[in-house]
This record gives C-alpha cells, sequence and structure tokens, in this order.
C-alpha cells in the first residue's frame, strides 16, 4: 500500500500573509501621500501588483483595509503581540522609578508616532472633514489611546508617585494630551523640533503635569 503524502499548506499560508502585509502597507503609503478619500482600492492593488478582487477579498472594504495598516504600522512589525505585551512595554512598567517611567513612556510615545504619526494625521484630517469610516476609526483610535494612558496612571497609583490632589482621571487627560498626535505635529512638523527635543520634553512635562516635586 502506497503512503499518500499530506499537503503541506503553511508555505501557501504564509505566501497569503505576506502578501496581506504588503498590501495593507502599500496602501498605508496611498493614504499618507495623497489622504484617504482619494485614495482607492484599485489604486492600491495596482501598486500593491495584486488586482482589486484579491484586496477586497482579503480585507472586504476601504476602511478595514486602512485598519490593519493602522495597526500594522503601530506594531512595527507582523507579531500578533498585543502592544501591552511587548518585552520593551513590559520592561518600562517594572521600573520602580516614577519619573524614569514617565520618560520611559514619552520614548514609547515618539517611537509610535515617529512610524504613525503622519497616518494618524491624515486620519484626523479626514475625520475633521466628516468622512464617516475615519469619524470611526478616530473614535476608536482615541479611545484606545485612552485606555493606555489610563493604564500609565495606575502604575504612578501603584507606586504612590501621583500627586496629592490630582485626580486620576485629571491625571490620565494631561498624559493623554501631552502625547496626542496633535501635539507631536505641531513641535516636529511645524515647530521643526527634532524626534529628541520632542522626547525630552515631552517627558519632562509629563513629569512636572502628575508628579510631586519631590518625586520629579
Amino acid at each position: 500500500m502506497v503512503e499518500r503524502r499530506r499537503y503541506d499548506a503553511s508555505g501557501r499560508e504564509r505566501q497569503a500573509a505576506e502578501t496581506r502585509r504588503h498590501v495593507a502597507l502599500t496602501a498605508v503609503e496611498q493614504f499618507v501621500a495623497q489622504g484617504y478619500a482619494t485614495t482607492t482600492v484599485a489604486s492600491v492593488a495596482k501598486a500593491a501588483g495584486v488586482s482589486a478582487q484579491t484586496v477586497y477579498n482579503g480585507f472586504g472594504t476601504k476602511s478595514a483595509l486602512l485598519k490593519e495598516g493602522y495597526d500594522l504600522v503601530m506594531a512595527g512589525d507582523g507579531e500578533a503581540i498585543p502592544l501591552a505585551e511587548r518585552p520593551e512595554v513590559r520592561a518600562l512598567y517594572a521600573d520602580p522609578d516614577p519619573a524614569a517611567f514617565l520618560r520611559g513612556y514619552a520614548r514609547l510615545g515618539r517611537s509610535l508616532l515617529d512610524r504613525l504619526g503622519p497616518l494618524a494625521m491624515q486620519i484626523a484630517a479626514g475625520a475633521l472633514a466628516g468622512d464617516p469610516d475615519l469619524v470611526e476609526l478616530r473614535a476608536t483610535t482615541d479611545r484606545e489611546r485612552l485606555v493606555g494612558t489610563g493604564m500609565v496612571v495606575g502604575r504612578l497609583v501603584e507606586l504612590g508617585a501621583l500627586s496629592p490632589g490630582l485626580d486620576e482621571d485629571a491625571a490620565r487627560d494631561r498624559l493623554w494630551t501631552l502625547n496626542s498626535t496633535e501635539v507631536w505635529h505641531l513641535l516636529t512638523a511645524t515647530r521643526g523640533w527634532t524626534g529628541e527635543q520632542y522626547e525630552d520634553w515631552i517627558g519632562d512635562a509629563m513629569v512636572a503635569a502628575v508628579l510631586p516635586p519631590e518625586r520629579r
């Protein structure tokens, strides 16, 4: 009896995943260069070297394509590991020095914005113009960032480091504002600050905003 060889689909699945990632990142390049409204699925497909039907089959809608591209750029790689579970973030939360923790958070924020800022600004512009896809995505990403900032404040509370009398929600909102795409854009794009200048100032501003003088 001849043993039947089992079909190994891993190579095909890996190729499909690579193609999906390539299409999503190609879409990000186009969204940044020419805006969300102007970019079409057909133009993304042409630039990625696939058919428009392949893009529709893989993502369904242009808004889903945008969200996946956003998530890929935020992660910085193709690994399906949530930001909070990544080694660099775990190491950040393990730091017992609240000022060093906040400056590390500013450094993390800068690294994310260096990758994600241009796309986030296009999303913000489209949301302000009333594009329903971008209004929804902007609200989602703002909520996600608010949750992340709340975790930072929670760590400061664990360390007993929050300024006396400062409400946790107010502390969260201060850090959320300082860590926003808009502040990053104003300082780096409008005023021409370097990434290092931005990171240093944001770190100092966060420390001053939520820690008492003796913990700075």
